[in-house]
């Protein structure tokens, strides 16, 4: 194993470096104030007045104390980090994208328009939509987005009385936050023992309170549900709508639509799915798709083309408004846009194929240590993604998931998501994605079993890790851990 040691510098914030209140001059002041008033015109702009060497140096300095996708493999399960290439960074740096204002005439940005029209085409083919929009600015927006056209799309049809949206066990955590946030009940309803959807607790759980269900394909654990067309026919004979997750897309695109499971509505994650880039609460984008009966409940403005113009449409009969402002994050979709039209339809098949043969390679090898199980349905291959238990090894060493994911920063690796899903204890979860190379993948496997040996033999370096990295373990607080998703309203207190 190479060995890592961070970079660790005494770095001051860069306000800190230097400060200079910069006065605006009176004739400035006068100019502008003809269009803003006076009293929200600042005077002095308390920023640093730095030269240019030592801006660059301060910000190099700080990314030699972090980690990056261009550092190496993030296998974050679930919060995928794909490689971002640098042609989409190059051609966006060529074109005056920056030089459009939002609220410029749709006649003077019509190649922009172009560009964001076919976009949306694209996503209703590879999802099996019929119409998108581009507004949502993140995965978790989108999922907001796709409940409010849920909850309006009742109301219209004079279904108030819906306000329950069923949710499995193993979903992501924003699923019922989303849900809950437009105004829903959430209904949890468990997992089988292979994993999957419990078929008998959503029929026990369906009602004419049901509104629609919010479901993952394939799933967090990496399991596909096989049964998703039966869940479909379960949850539309009361009239309720599927909401398709988006996140895991990346397992599926090319091979299977979620419109063709009998989805209603989709959102898609454009840095898991098509390489952009993500972290640190931004910038991201989440479009949402719909089936062609919905398009009148899309945000506005909506992209469309009539009498040979790409025009921005107000006038959705039923639309549940704005839900960011303008058209959405546009240099985040227009680097999506860039990718997919680089790799063309035909390689998004081999692309998802990649990242399912990267991840059941990873696996297979993974769980051939010791201290590490698989659990639900062992045999049963995994998609994109996996779950694994530690806690086997916790029992025999005292060690923790959190320690071995400590511990893989000392060898200069990322850690996976740990203690998600919430249903499998010590979890951690893996998604190499189709970035990863075969040695990059063995390296990652190496430096895990030479640490759970580590754990076995001295576990102190692994409860005192990481020692190689700019900053040490920090105070955490341990909360007792959930045991499910402490929904709103149980399915086991059903409604008449």
């Amino acid at each position: 194993m190479r060995t890592f040691k961070q970079a660790r510098w005494n770095e001051p914030l860069i306000m800190e470096l230097g400060r200079h209140e910069e006065e605006i001059k009176d004739d400035f002041i006068k100019e502008i104030s003809k269009y803003i008033p006076e009293k929200y015109i600042r005077r002095k702009l308390n920023i640093p007045n730095i030269p240019k060497t030592r801006v660059i140096r301060h910000f190099t300095r700080l990314t030699q104390m972090n980690y990056a996708i261009d550092l190496g493999l993030y296998p974050l399960g679930s919060c995928t980090m794909k490689y971002n290439p640098k042609y989409t960074e190059f051609i966006l740096n060529q074109l005056s994208i920056d030089s459009i204002h939002p609220l410029q005439p749709p006649k003077t940005i019509q190649g922009l328009l172009l560009i964001l029209y076919e976009f949306k085409n694209y996503l209703s083919e590879i999802t099996g939509m019929d119409a998108f929009t581009l507004q949502p600015a993140a995965g978790a927006q989108g999922e907001l987005t796709g409940a409010l056209i849920i909850k309006k799309y009742h109301e219209v049809n004079g279904n108030k009385y819906k306000d329950e949206i069923i949710i499995p066990d193993s979903a992501h955590g924003t699923n019922p936050a989303s849900a809950k946030m437009a105004g829903f009940k959430v209904v949890e309803i468990p997992s089988n023992k292979n994993g999957l959807v419990d078929l008998d607790a959503l029929k026990s759980a369906v009602s004419k309170y049901t509104a629609g269900i919010m479901l993952t394909n394939p799933n967090t654990l990496g399991l596909f549900e096989k049964n998703v067309l039966t869940i479909s026919n379960i949850i539309h004979e009361v009239n309720g709508l599927l909401y398709y997750d988006g996140a895991n897309l990346n397992a599926i695109m090319g091979w299977a639509r979620p419109g063709d499971m009998g989805f209603d509505i989709v959102h898609v994650n454009l840095h898991k799915t098509f390489a952009t880039p993500h972290g640190g609460g931004g910038p991201g984008s989440g479009p949402v798709g719909v089936k062609e009966y919905l398009k009148e409940y899309l945000p506005i403005p909506y992209i469309d083309y009539q009498d040979g113009e790409y025009i921005l449409r107000n006038d959705l009969k039923y639309t549940i408004g704005k839900v960011h402002g303008y058209y959405g994050n546009i240099s985040v979709i227009l680097r999506a846009y860039l990718y997919l039209i680089n790799v063309g339809g035909r390689k998004l098949r081999y692309i998802s194929g990649r990242a399912v043969v990267n991840s059941n390679y990873m696996l297979r090898k993974m769980i051939k240590i010791k201290g590490i199980e698989l659990p639900y349905n062992p045999e049963e291959p995994r998609m994109h993604e996996f779950v694994v238990s530690l806690k086997k090894l916790k029992e025999d060493t005292g060690v923790s998931a959190r320690d071995v994911s400590k511990r893989l920063l000392d060898y200069g690796l990322h850690p996976p998501t740990i203690y998600f899903p919430l249903i499998v204890e010590e979890a951690m979860m893996f998604e190499p994605t189709e970035s990863a190379s075969k040695d990059e993948i063995d390296e990652y496997i190496e430096a895990l079993r030479l640490i759970i040996n580590e754990a076995y033999e001295n576990p102190s370096k692994l409860i005192n890790a990481p020692q190689n990295t700019s900053v040490k373990r920090v105070d955490e607080a341990y909360g007792s851990r959930p045991k499910t998703m402490a929904p709103t309203y149980k399915w086991l207190k059903k409604r008449d």
